[in-house]
């Protein structure tokens, strides 16, 4: 997620339809391999050759790059892919917001509220005056006298999207996917997960120990004296470790089944009597209408406990906390001072603040995404861009098609329900066809927290505006400047954003091996992401329903328990493991993903003699090039104490595993460097896992 100039996109290779069986590779030059040129888009600076790939390709792909690079002190992870293309982002996005401020531009009023707002993010001076306005609204949330007030209070809150308590939202009906339904959601912790409350172990209880001092603090440099704070600082501690308790654990809330009760508002009200709803719900904006997903039911009984046990008085200071958290960036530098110490001495590990600058372009690109994307795109994704990219998503498509008719586990009736599925994938490329306007936010140079504040509540506000209405399938969900991808299940669709498209996941002058190895790794893995242990429980149009065979789900379990297995056994840091079953979708994705880009890469050689001519005159084969632009693009490194946050939280495993992980896997790696059995990236063929 970071940035550097970004090119164009790049000229993807293009497929047409694959023969049944590959074309003979063309004959090799007589220059000896090691004598020839890098592949375009491989670096030899950042391997290590001293490695054996078949003991450690993870070292043997990256291990140059970790032994030069340190991770910069604001940093709590730095990658060679991720975070360093998103770093060349924002200093593109950093020159448009700079100029809008000092009204450089052709002075559009999309351009002049992203100068202000950004203006007003940078300007030192007025932070420091921003605490008469933050006890203005915190005013709100204090002396608190019955459970009415307690309900508007934290409707206040949430139609700013401060997930006090709980989480309100709208969503995509589970098992109506034309619809639009509200959400309540757990939510409400201070710390980044149920385990750093409950767990007994001596980290977890440093981590809670170091918070309570940390919310002691803030309420000091907001003015209590510091018995007063640390009786504060107690109370919170106490009211979120009961949340924590109730809360399913994160690895459970990836089953859609788990988080999908229609009880509707009637049935919160049973469920939780002692909070008022209908106060609530008049407060915080959403339609009218019965309709409501309450994702955790157990959970909103202890609201209701909490809520008839606490005097509305104590609430006050837990509610006012998280709004303090939420708004940090826009207040005096003592208190985002104080926010960093905690954070960087306990969930990242950083050294140093991340610089202003780059904290304004964050904000501006969260609070006003389409205004910003506008210009970022019309400098930095050519006219070919979409067309180039949708070659490759669609060769990788086929080759999910094609590699149906390979898989014995699945039976006939599956196998025709998931290419119905994968058929009818919609793919968005680049940015969208469609931007959104920002008509009725105010946006004023003075005061960034009231910005901060407006555009919170204007979002939330749209958000919550869906309820009851038909689904927007032309709706993104990231901003096209990010640097990631994603799949949605409820609307069966892939999406790749113009931040991502660019070196080293995608380059114009990159050998077609390489950007099959990079990019089409991505592409497949968003792929498979619709068929991985989450997803597949969705049909084609994104209703949550069976449409397996009872064989078929049998077999599919079995495959995905291997893979859960298998990354049980892996250390992530220190003592901590990877949760297999928190990491299972994204693990079933990398194996496939990168299973799909391969073949999709051989059957494009296949029919390209002179690009395959080509890709053989380098120093490296096809397959080998392949497989090091995978690893190449996860070359990373991070701290101890954010290596921790996300074993414990992230869905995604450590990134030296997303390489090895799925390689031991693989016989087309064992293949392409001549791997002998017995080899440590090469697991035993009865230990195999492969899912699709």
């Amino acid at each position: 997620m970071y940035k550097r100039q970004p090119q164009a996109s790049t000229q993807a290779p293009v497929a047409s339809a694959a023969p049944a069986t590959p074309a003979p590779a063309p004959e090799a030059s007589n220059v000896p391999m090691s004598e020839r040129p890098m592949p375009p888009g491989l670096d030899a600076a950042v391997m290590d050759p001293s490695a054996n790939p078949c003991d450690d390709f993870y070292q043997y792909a990256c291990g140059g790059w970790l032994k030069a690079t340190e991770i910069p002190a604001e940093r709590a992870r730095w990658s060679r892919g991720f975070e360093t293309v998103a770093e060349r982002n924002q200093t593109v996005l950093r020159d448009i917001l700079t100029k809008a401020a000092e009204g450089q531009g052709e002075g559009t009023p999309e351009e002049k509220m992203l100068g202000d707002y950004y203006g007003a993010c940078m300007d030192e001076a007025k932070l420091e005056q921003s605490l008469p306005t933050l006890r203005t609204y915190l005013a709100k949330l204090n002396g608190l006298k019955s459970p009415q007030e307690v309900a508007k209070a934290v409707a206040w809150l949430h139609a700013r999207n401060v997930n006090a308590l709980f989480r309100v939202g709208s969503d995509q009906d589970q098992k109506d996917a034309t619809q639009v339904i509200a959400v309540v959601d757990a939510g409400g912790l201070g710390l980044p997960d149920r385990d750093y409350y409950l767990k007994p172990d001596v980290k977890m209880r440093e981590a809670r120990t170091a918070y309570q001092a940390h919310v002691q603090k803030v309420f000091e440099l907001l003015g209590d004296a510091p018995f007063v704070a640390s009786r504060k600082a107690t109370g919170i501690l106490a009211i979120e470790t009961r949340l924590a308790n109730a809360r399913l654990p994160k690895d459970q809330t990836r089953e859609p089944q788990n988080v999908y009760h229609r009880l509707e508002r009637q049935g919160l009200k049973k469920l939780a009597p002692a909070f008022q709803w209908d106060t609530y719900f008049a407060e915080v904006g959403l339609p009218a209408g019965e309709a409501l997903n309450v994702t955790q039911p157990k959970f909103f009984s202890e609201v209701s406990a909490l809520v008839r046990q606490q005097r509305p008085t104590d609430m006050g200071p837990y509610l006012s906390y998280h709004l303090v958290k939420d708004v940090q960036t826009a207040l005096p530098k003592a208190l985002r001072d104080e926010f960093f110490r905690f954070e960087s001495t306990v969930l990242t590990g950083a050294k140093a603040d991340l610089a202003r600058w780059k904290k304004c372009v964050d904000a501006t690109d969260d609070a006003l995404p389409h205004a910003l994307a506008k210009p970022f795109i019309a400098r930095t994704f050519g006219a070919d861009g979409k067309a180039t990219t949708l070659d490759m998503v669609q060769q990788i498509e086929q080759s999910f098609e094609r590699n149906l008719d390979t898989l014995s586990w699945m039976d006939a009736e599956t196998k025709a329900q998931a290419l119905v599925k994968v058929k009818k994938i919609t793919n968005k490329i680049g940015y969208p066809d469609q931007w959104r306007g920002y008509d009725g936010l105010t946006v004023k140079r003075d005061s960034f927290l009231d910005n901060l504040l407006a555009a919170t509540a204007f979002e939330q506000a749209r958000q919550l505006r869906k309820v009851g209405q038909p689904v927007d399938r032309q709706e993104w969900f990231m901003s096209p400047p990010t640097v990631n991808a994603y799949y949605n299940a409820a609307t069966n669709e892939i999406v790749f954003p113009a931040g991502i498209l660019q070196p080293p996941f995608f380059g114009r002058d990159a050998s077609a091996a390489v950007n099959f190895g990079a990019m089409g790794m991505v592409v497949g893995h968003e792929i498979t992401h619709g068929f991985d242990d989450e997803g597949r429980q969705f049909d084609a149009d994104g209703n949550l329903r069976t449409w397996w065979t009872p064989a078929s789900d049998k077999a599919f379990r079995e495959r995905v328990a291997c893979v859960k297995n298998q990354y049980d056994q892996y250390i992530a840091v220190d003592d901590v493991k990877v949760n297999g079953k928190l990491t299972l979708g994204e693990n079933v994705a990398d194996l496939g993903g990168l299973k799909l880009a391969y073949a999709a890469m051989e059957a494009y050689l296949a029919r390209h003699a002179d690009q395959a001519a080509k890709a053989n005159s380098y120093r490296f084969t096809p397959g080998q090039q392949f497989f090091l632009a995978h690893a190449q693009s996860w070359c990373s490194k991070i701290r101890n104490e954010a290596a921790r946050q996300r074993a414990l939280t992230d869905s995604h495993s450590p990134a030296f595993l997303r390489v090895k992980g799925p390689d031991v896997n693989l016989p087309q790696f064992q293949q392409a460097f001549s791997c002998p059995a017995g080899s440590k990236m090469v697991a035993p063929a009865a230990n195999r896992c492969e899912v699709w």
